[in-house]
């Protein structure tokens, strides 16, 4: 997902979840059949938050079960190389954990 596509899906959750807010504030505030009318459309705001986050996981799920397989395949062509990353990068953490 890109940092664009990323930004703006989270623009559109804030400004649906800021719409349903107020729509159940003014809810609160009214009686009878506006009331109602309220109510019934911050629930549709709601669901339509819950919609697109559940797009946006469906998308990082996807996303990191790519990477995982990548990463799976080049340890297994490259058995040695993936070793000496792991050994070097524990020894840089080693060397900063001891720097304190």
């Amino acid at each position: 997902m890109s940092e664009v596509n990323k930004e703006k899906l989270m623009s559109d959750i804030k400004t649906v979840l800021a719409d349903a807010e107020d729509l159940l504030k003014q809810a609160a505030s009214t009686t009878g059949e506006r009331a109602v009318e309220l109510r019934e459309k911050a629930v549709s705001r709601l669901k339509q938050a819950k919609e697109k986050a559940t797009d946006a996981h469906v998308v990082v799920v996807e996303k990191g079960k790519k990477a995982v397989r990548a990463t799976d395949d080049y340890v297994h062509e490259h058995p040695w190389q993936s070793v000496g990353i792991a050994a070097g990068v524990g020894v840089l953490i080693g060397l900063l954990i001891n720097r304190r």
